[in-house]
């Protein structure tokens, strides 16, 4: 199975991202690769453990708008709740989503570099 069709049955929404890419997937498939290095620089899980829920805020907002142009569809709508519950003080609400959604980035990750 190739890298757009895996990503598919993850709940991403590729017709839509390669519509954002004038259907150049080759272009989207290189932006897709530049993921894995931008969850690991924000390291949104370790600021929720410091309790720095303002770093937490800025990265998790930096991964919902990398999400969104990639169109990772659950993890664009998970880091958009995070960010929402965050700015509303309820980090332990915006944590349990974190928790949630980690399972589903790293399959997205692991797909990603698999087919990169």
């Amino acid at each position: 199975m190739d890298l757009i069709n895996e990503l598919e049955t993850l709940g991403v929404n590729t017709a839509e991202a390669l519509a954002r890419f004038m259907n150049n997937s080759g272009l989207y498939v290189r932006m897709l690769g530049k993921f894995p290095a931008a969850v690991k620089e924000a390291d949104v899980p370790a600021h929720f453990e410091a309790k720095d829920y303002v770093t937490a805020v800025a990265t998790a907002h930096t991964l919902k708008g990398v999400t969104g142009n990639l169109s990772l569809t659950p993890l664009y709508k998970a880091y958009t709740d995070i960010v929402a519950l965050l700015r509303a003080d309820e980090p332990e609400k915006a944590e349990a989503i974190l928790k949630e959604i980690l399972p589903v980035q790293e399959k997205i990750i692991a797909c990603i570099e698999k087919n990169s």
